[in-house]
């Protein structure tokens, strides 16, 4: 019997990662799940740092804010789940924080990751879905939308957490797949079914 697995996808504003999480998730019968907002206590969380009427929040009382988010999420959601046998798929993971508070923030990676490393333990995806999309892209279907705290950030910002996504992804191809955001729909959820069979055989 193959044991459960804990897949997340990630990416910059826009790139696509939800709808094909959702889609991933409903193709597995996995439990969907998300960082920032995975529980009760999350959502409150979450409010704080998408609130675009916070602006002088600290970047390091943020980078602690998304920490703490993710403990409870792994504690209340992944972990009981992948032990009840049941994949998880999680729009994003601890990831987005060493791309955004880490690279986007400039508070470097393995700062951020040290801070991490309590709420995680050794709980990390098996497998990571990096959905890439070029930054004028990425401009492009943000304006079709109302933007939050995170989203009106900045090029420069976007431009260092995309920059901080590829890093992460080239530094542990095993664990890492990038797929072109690109792509029709259809055919970023085929070769992401894809690369779970091959890489999880699922």
């Amino acid at each position: 019997m193959t044991s459960a697995r804990y897949i997340a996808f990630e990416g910059s504003e826009g790139c696509g990662k939800s709808t094909h999480a959702t889609r991933l998730a409903a193709s597995l019968d996995a439990v969907l799940t998300r960082e920032t907002g995975g529980t009760a206590i999350g959502e409150r969380l979450r409010a704080i740092l998408h609130d675009v009427e916070v602006d002088d929040l600290d970047e390091r009382a943020e980078t602690l804010i998304v920490a703490a988010d993710r403990a409870q999420h792994l504690a209340q959601v992944v972990r009981p789940s992948l032990a009840a046998g049941r994949h998880v798929v999680s729009d994003r993971s601890v990831y987005s924080s060493l791309a955004y508070q880490g690279a986007g923030r400039q508070l470097g990676m393995d700062e951020v990751l040290r801070v991490n490393s309590w709420a995680v333990g050794d709980t990390l995806p098996d497998l990571v879905v990096l959905i890439a999309v070029p930054a004028e892209e990425m401009e492009i279907r943000l304006r079709k939308r109302d933007l939050d705290r995170f989203e009106r950030a900045g090029a420069d910002f976007h431009r260092r957490v995309a920059e901080g996504f590829a890093e992460l992804a080239e530094r542990d191809p095993s664990r890492w797949v990038v797929i072109d955001g690109l792509l029709p729909k259809d055919e970023v959820e085929a070769i992401v079914r894809s690369v779970v069979a091959e890489r999880l055989g699922l």
